[in-house]
């Protein structure tokens, strides 16, 4: 996610940080280095121009506050022109006076719409409510089926008419259907076209007088660029909307779409999706996102994801066997399982403070976790609940069964053994944890991130390198 620009204005902002005293040509170097990180992530011209110069005015003449020095207040001013441009504030979803809400989702074919319905189905189920999704995409009849199979998926109510073909009656329908099943919200996925064109906005402009939607939202593919800004104006022009859904974050978009779309519509990204699973949808927090383009961090969403993802009962009794100093290879097992429901290793390594400075992206392999999983599935009971029984021989078994290198299965359990003096310390209730992600090992939930670490960011890579061995040492 904004991965290019992120690395480019964190390296900008690093420069500034450290000075003791900022110079214009020192400020007018940075805005120039901005302008262009901005531009080469697909930001509209226009926006970046406004922006830059706007964020120039504030730094000249800046006004030194507290202990700050005058570099670490010029990146405070970088931080919140970019919280400002990504929208202030928390957009939160508009909720009907009647009781029963209506959302109705519209874009272009292709840009998620469908599974983004039931994303958000389950988002508002975890929070209490009773959701139905409903497709009136009469063009497409395979979208109407997507939709009831990924409802029933998450246990969400369904409502299909595949054999009418008049979109406006299966929406009324859809309404009826909600309400005699005492739904308080009805998610409606709308036909998508390749291009914007009049009969696509005549059938929505039917559908909405219908519905009477409380909330009107775009579903925009981050990866067609400045394309999503054109398309959200010829929206808003043609039918109106409240706000956006920025899908595939997770992809090799730029993020140009999202830091220009606010700007030049006034409407607010409400949600991003990170993946393709049901549950990879966020609420969108403008300054969360900020400080995690500038590897700040959001320790706050990691937190938040775990707390969603993170069996508690699980946790509960690995925090027992830590206590107890009991902790084995089916805990670090474990571990993984939750690391691999939280999501994507560089999503979470952007959410971490100062990580995504000393990570690079190329160096993090998702498969990693997956190969650490073989490895301790090739294991007999006995290995895993004593792993000090792992000799040379049985480690090449080991590797063959998982197929992977032995390097790798020495690297896992190098990994293991940090992991258990990280636990071992905590046990005795000690805080002074290994530098690097073992320290997050700590929050309820995310030990596997100090598992992953390995007491420190190497440990995240893809195994690109062979780890040391001292001599003698298996």
């Amino acid at each position: 996610m904004f991965e290019s620009l992120s690395s480019k204005l964190q390296s900008i902002t690093a420069k500034m940080r450290g000075k003791a005293r900022v110079t214009d040509d020192d400020i007018k170097e940075m805005m120039r280095e901005i302008r262009m990180a901005l531009l080469e992530a697909d930001v509209n011209y226009g926006v970046v121009k406004t922006f830059v110069a706007e964020m120039s005015e504030k730094c000249k003449g800046v006004d030194v506050q507290g202990s700050f020095t005058p570099g670490q207040q010029i990146v405070k001013i970088v931080r919140d022109s970019l919280t400002e441009l990504l929208g202030t504030g928390e957009s939160k979803l508009a909720i009907s006076s009647t009781g029963f809400t209506t959302i109705i989702l519209y874009g272009l074919q292709g840009a998620g719409k469908t599974t983004t319905a039931v994303k958000l189905a389950k988002l508002l189920k975890k929070d209490g409510k009773k959701p139905m999704v409903a497709s009136v995409d009469v063009h497409r009849p395979a979208a109407a089926r997507q939709l009831e199979v990924l409802a029933k998926g998450v246990g969400v109510d369904c409502y299909i008419h595949p054999e009418c073909a008049d979109a406006v009656q299966i929406a009324n329908e859809a309404v009826d259907k909600a309400k005699y099943l005492l739904c308080n919200y009805l998610i409606v996925d709308t036909a998508g076209r390749t291009v914007v064109d009049d009969e696509l906005m005549e059938e929505l402009a039917l559908i909405n007088k219908a519905v009477n939607p409380t909330e009107k939202l775009l579903v925009v593919d981050a990866m067609i660029g400045q394309e999503a800004v054109n398309v959200a104006q010829s929206f808003e022009e043609a039918i109106g909307m409240d706000g956006f859904i920025m899908t595939k974050l997770d992809g090799d978009a730029r993020g140009g779409a999202a830091l220009s779309i606010r700007k030049l519509t006034g409407k607010p990204i409400k949600y991003i999706c990170v993946g393709e699973k049901v549950d990879a949808i966020e609420t969108f927090y403008p300054q969360r996102m900020a400080d995690r383009i500038l590897g700040m961090g959001d320790v706050i969403s990691l937190i938040e994801r775990a707390s969603v993802n993170v069996d508690e009962e699980e946790a509960r009794k690995q925090l027992g066997r830590m206590m107890n100093n009991e902790y084995d290879l089916n805990d670090l097992y474990n571990q993984f399982q939750q690391m691999r429901k939280m999501g994507s290793l560089k999503d979470l390594v952007g959410m971490i403070p100062g990580a995504s400075g000393k990570v690079k992206e190329d160096d993090i392999d998702d498969r990693i976790i997956d190969h650490n999983m073989a490895i301790i599935s090739s294991m007999t009971k006995k290995e895993r609940k004593n792993p000090k029984l792992l000799d040379a021989s049985r480690r090449k078994r080991i590797a063959q069964g998982a197929g992977v290198a032995v390097a790798d299965v020495n690297k896992l359990m190098q990994q293991y053994e940090t992991s258990a003096k990280i636990m071992k310390q905590m046990s005795k209730g000690g805080l002074r944890l290994p530098k690097g992600l073992g320290g997050i090992g700590g929050l309820k939930g995310l030990g596997g991130l100090g598992a992953l670490g390995g007491g420190g960011l190497g440990g995240l890579g893809g195994g690109k390198k062979k780890p040391k061995h001292k001599k003698g040492r298996r």
